[in-house]
């Protein structure tokens, strides 16, 4: 077992860390043997994975949803580290999963009889309509729109299926035929996410308005479709105001797979709305993390939170001062500090990323060294990577450059939290705003690494990007 970084978590009440995620090297591999299993006998699968490399820079692994095997290699999982989940599936189907790592389920049916090797291999684009148009299949769609899951058989060839889910706030197997008036609610809860206000004269109008639709959003539809839902708008959001993001959705739609490679989605937050994030997350069943802090040298924290039926995590940025990295910064009130830190700058040039700004970065996973020449080649250049480990590489494209309102300048010139010359540079230049993160995981890791995370966010520090003059 290759050590993993020290991601220096906040501890747990007893001292120790929190959160310590395993490198599960042996899993994965074990994982990859199936799946390499697979497109060697079928055809097309292998097809599709030449595409998604060549053609988005990600890593046909990544978009496994789950594998299905036949019985009697029971002792084979759990010698490489998975375990049975709760995970609600059909009856005499057992499902496999790595309870500390990111990586593919095995499904396990008690009747299943077949040769070495998987039977079945199922992928889970963003959208199973938009999958299925793009590829040219004509298939039939097992769900109504508005089923926790949906599923399509793409063709079996060599002994194996291929398959196509797609999940909406749901981490089982059945599928269960909605309401009939379900898809409609769920197209409704969309819409108030899409409308919903994000510029206010004060801020907390915007949060209070956020609170009013999720309340609204929740008497349509359960707690984990909302969450679905919301985050599927943010990224809406944030891709209207970043270039790599629209040039790299337009890449993976052609293939017909939306975002459904996302890793973890950035907000940066003021001191004072920080707590009202985390309410915000709380309730559409966001569960804390661990928390990262940097102290007085780099000036911020973090605090990250998990949707485990959903699969979303949050990565939420705060400054931070000396004394806040021993408490639970995120459920308490942050006073204001005398002078911004990278963070708080960004939020006071741009809105929190909750309200006007948007997202700080979406962080997808790719194939990290093929990503970054296909990027390049679309005229998108990527900023040094900040993690460079074998099992978790990390990078910024560089970022969007916005236009900061006059008003958000003199504010700041007003208050002494930026000098003239930096007042006449963001007016003259805009500010950086937004990026695409190029990620990599190996051997499950589903962590961060501390220090590199410091680095970069030093490295966005809006005062630092201005040039010359």
């Amino acid at each position: 077992m290759v050590a993993h970084p020290v991601v220096s978590p906040a501890p747990a009440s007893g001292g120790a860390p929190a959160f310590d995620w395993p490198l599960a090297y042996e899993a994965e591999q074990f994982l990859r043997g199936e799946i390499e299993a697979c497109l060697a006998k079928h055809g097309g699968a292998r097809r599709l994975a030449e595409r998604m490399r060549d053609e988005t820079g990600t890593d046909f692994y990544e978009w496994v949803d789950h594998l299905v095997i036949g019985p009697g290699r029971e002792a084979e999982l759990r010698a490489v580290g998975l375990s049975l989940a709760t995970a609600e599936a059909p009856a005499g189907v057992a499902v496999w999963h790595h309870p500390r790592a990111m990586m593919p389920r095995v499904l396990v049916p008690a009747d299943l009889t077949t040769a070495d090797g998987p039977a079945v291999l199922a992928i889970k684009p963003e959208s199973l309509e938009g999958f299925l148009a793009k590829q040219g299949f004509d298939r039939v769609i097992e769900g109504r729109r508005g089923a926790r899951l949906r599923r399509a058989v793409l063709g079996a060839e060599g002994g194996v299926q291929l398959e196509a889910v797609d999940r909406l706030g749901y981490r089982g197997f059945v599928v269960d035929e909605p309401a009939a008036d379900f898809a409609t609610k769920v197209g409704q809860a969309r819409a108030l996410f899409h409308a919903r206000r994000r510029d206010f004269g004060d801020d907390a109008a915007g949060f209070a308005h956020a609170d009013e639709v999720l309340t609204a959003v929740l008497a349509l539809v359960p707690r984990d479709v909302a969450c679905e839902l919301f985050f599927a708008e943010e990224r809406v959001f944030w891709e209207s105001r970043n270039h790599a993001a629209r040039v790299q959705k337009r890449r993976q739609d052609a293939l017909g797979l939306g975002w459904g490679n996302h890793d973890h989605h950035t907000f940066r937050c003021s001191r004072r709305h920080f707590g009202d994030l985390v309410n915000f997350l709380g309730r559409l069943g966001l569960e804390k993390r661990e928390r990262f802090y940097a102290g007085d040298e780099a000036g911020w924290g973090a605090q990250v939170m998990e949707a485990p039926a959903v699969g979303i995590v949050v990565f939420a940025d705060v400054d931070l001062q000396p004394g806040e990295v021993d408490i639970d910064f995120a459920a308490q009130p942050l006073a204001p500090l005398p002078a911004l830190r990278t963070v708080g700058l960004w939020c006071a040039l741009h809105g929190d990323s909750f309200l006007q700004a948007g997202m700080h970065h979406l962080e997808a996973r790719f194939d990290f060294a093929r990503l970054r020449e296909q990027l390049a080649a679309e005229g998108i250049a990527t900023m040094k990577p900040f993690s460079d480990f074998p099992f978790l590489k990390q990078a910024f494209t560089e970022g969007e450059r916005w236009t900061v309102r006059p008003e958000r300048i003199a504010a700041l010139l007003q208050a002494g939290q930026v000098t003239a010359a930096q007042a006449g540079g963001f007016a003259r230049e805009g500010a950086i705003g937004s990026h695409l993160e190029n990620l990599q995981r190996k051997g499950g890791f589903k962590g961060f690494n501390q220090k590199a995370v410091s680095a970069i966010i030093a490295a966005t520090d809006p005062r630092l990007q201005q040039s010359a003059h």
